[in-house]
């Protein structure tokens, strides 16, 4: 891909400057595709999946494929993937619903940018089993539990702490974007449109159903983010705790509590921002964050203000990851973005599904 094709945003990334993150991606994926955090630290399916649509982004097709072929070699007899994987070894063998949801997110950008309807089917199976095994797991409420514990090998139970509002509130992207590859292959999932529908219900009418983790940024974005809340609902709920996460000048704070600003999450607020048309927030955030860049491309995980130190000592692929779709994101609204670039948006996902109220008040439309 040319820097004529790479998504810019003016003032803030030029497309070389955006090619090099990509790039900083790559240099990191390990031969067998895998794309950790860092080098020779652990991959979480999330977090390659989301390089893994950079690296698209960036015209990287092989690094992508080898990535998403890594995917499909991991996952495991119920349709699941370990959360947690160092140079090839297992170290966290519980199932993430979110984790194992997030696939359909990935193929359905790749599809976007590049129409490969070979890909797209050689994907489908894995896509299926990952969603079928979610939706499975899908609590009374409507909320998805975090995590499956394996004992020995094998599934166990469902992880105590029950369902996160932003797992769930990015289950929610994951269905709309399986129902979506579903109607594109001829094969409809009418079970995953009636758990998207229970879901959507519960991120919107019962979010204090779901385990508070208030005090973390995903947990206030994500309902936005993922699509569950938009319109004029979805810019109440950014305003109502805008001054409680953003620093101006900065970013995001991942949690509201500490002086530490983080680049995924200041990345992904640019994102809810543009889903809502929120676009000139959107644009002062994704330039705010550029303190976290080094001149090779890489962005810092985060920085610590009262102390003025970057900390951890890191530079995460998902923070890369998530400017690179940030900015794909910001520069459709110039011309200069690929196919994909309204992933977090949803312009081309299934429609939202109907409000299914399991347990409470009268079905809504959604």
């Amino acid at each position: 891909m040319t820097s004529a094709s790479l998504p810019s945003v003016d003032g803030v990334l030029d497309a070389e400057r955006v090619a090099a993150t990509v790039d900083s991606i790559a240099r990191v994926q390990e031969r067998d595709g895998a794309i950790p955090w860092e080098p020779a630290r652990h991959v979480d399916v999330w977090n390659h999946v989301e390089a893994a649509m950079a690296l698209v982004v960036g015209g990287r097709l092989d690094a992508a494929r080898r990535a998403y072929d890594w995917v499909l070699g991991l996952q495991r007899f119920d349709g699941s993937w370990p959360t947690a994987v160092v140079e090839g070894v297992v170290t966290d063998d519980a199932g993430d619903a979110n984790f194992s949801a997030y696939l359909a997110v990935g193929v359905w950008h790749h599809w976007l940018v590049e129409r490969d309807e070979a890909f797209v089917r050689r994907c489908w199976p894995a896509v299926r089993a990952g969603l079928d095994w979610v939706t499975a797991l899908q609590l009374p409420f409507g909320g998805m539990p975090w995590q499956e514990c394996w004992v020995d090998g094998a599934p166990s139970h469902v992880h105590e702490d029950g369902a996160l509002l932003a797992g769930s509130s990015s289950i929610y992207q994951a269905l709309r974007a399986g129902v979506a590859i579903a109607e594109l292959l001829g094969r409809p999932q009418p079970g995953w449109e009636l758990a998207g529908g229970r879901l959507g219900h519960a991120i919107r009418r019962h979010p204090g159903e779901f385990a508070d983790k208030s005090t973390f940024a995903m947990d206030w974005y994500y309902p936005v983010l993922g699509g569950a809340v938009r319109g004029a609902e979805g810019r109440a709920l950014l305003e109502s705790r805008w001054d409680d996460f953003v620093v101006p000048g900065l970013g995001v704070r991942c949690v509201h509590t500490n002086p530490w600003v983080t680049g995924a999450e200041s990345a992904e607020l640019v994102m809810a921002l543009d889903a809502v048309g929120e676009h000139d927030r959107a644009l002062r955030l994704l330039g705010d964050l550029q303190h976290l860049r080094d001149d090779d491309g890489r962005y810092a995980t985060g920085y610590v203000y009262d102390d003025g130190v970057r900390w951890p000592p890191e530079h995460t692929t998902f923070t890369a990851g998530a400017v690179v779709l940030a900015a794909d994101a910001l520069g459709a609204r110039h011309g200069r973005a690929t196919p994909g670039s309204g992933i977090m948006r949803g312009d081309s996902l299934a429609p939202p599904f109907p409000e299914l109220s399991p347990h409470c008040c009268a079905t809504t439309a959604g």
